[in-house]
């Protein structure tokens, strides 16, 4: 697994790459750091001064940094790119064949507030990879398994997949979750239709969680209080999830939004 991790020196992201370096350990990954130089200038010849500063600090931090994880055995090696950082990330994650993009964020006054605004959401929404997004007070020492949450809707199919897959690279238990928020029989129904057909197509037994809230949100919440040490995984085609975790308009407050993980299929 390739790795792509954003770097802005500092020690949000810096936390996400010593989780990245975790994950990729697992198994057969590599790391590649990019850090993207926005300048706003108002004289070309000012500009160029502060450029090449920007540069030579660049290389110089992202060298240290290489060198800080040498001796996890990992392969690491750093880019430096010029531009919008969301845009500039996402758009060199994919020509660099990168698996995975792996972001530290603040994560300050919940998943809702983290969101709103900022480069991680601007990544998400320009990414054609998945995203796993690392809150600054995550004790990422105690994850131990995945969570998907699913709408039940046929593009998810893909997910599952993909979902499977690294859960066994990563040596993590695996559960799925389904919000019943309006309290749907068939939605009851096709939550047991789930266990089964995940039994019968990777031949083992996943836990599937049928959470009822009023609200996705109320659900989610309800969940991570009793399952805290696990990464949240959201489909970024999922209207139900993904709109309330990002429109100002929801007033969304996870109780472990700043310390949960997520983990944003595309």
């Amino acid at each position: 697994m390739k790795i792509l991790v954003p770097i802005d020196f500092s020690k949000d992201a810096e936390q996400a790459l010593e989780y990245a370096v975790t994950l990729a350990q697992k198994k057969d990954g590599t790391i590649e750091l990019i850090h993207v130089i926005e300048l706003v200038y108002d004289f070309a010849s000012q500009a160029a001064i502060a450029l090449d500063g920007m540069h030579q600090d660049a290389h110089r931090i992202l060298g240290e940094l290489v060198k800080k994880y040498a001796g996890n055995g990992i392969p690491m090696n750093y880019t430096i790119k010029e531009g919008t950082a969301s845009i500039t990330a996402a758009k060199y994650a994919e020509e660099s064949q990168s698996d995975l993009i792996v972001m530290g964020t603040k994560g300050a006054g919940g998943l809702l507030r983290f969101a709103i605004g900022s480069t991680t959401v601007n990544l998400i929404r320009e990414s054609t990879i998945p995203v796993l997004v690392v809150p600054k007070d995550a004790d990422l020492t105690q994850i131990n398994s995945l969570t998907l949450a699913l709408e039940f809707s046929d593009h998810e199919k893909k997910f599952v997949d993909w979902v499977v897959t690294i859960s066994q690279n990563w040596d993590m238990a695996l559960s799925f979750l389904h919000i019943l928020s309006e309290g749907d029989f068939k939605e009851e129904l096709a939550c047991v239709g789930l266990e089964h057909y995940l039994e019968r197509h990777y031949g083992k037994k996943y836990a599937c969680i049928s959470e009822k809230a009023d609200t996705v949100s109320a659900g989610l919440t309800s969940y991570l209080e009793t399952n805290p040490h696990t990464i949240l995984v959201v489909c970024h085609e999922q209207k139900g999830f993904w709109n309330q975790l990002t429109q100002r308009s929801e007033s969304i407050q996870l109780a472990y939004a700043s310390t949960t993980p997520i983990l944003v299929l595309i």
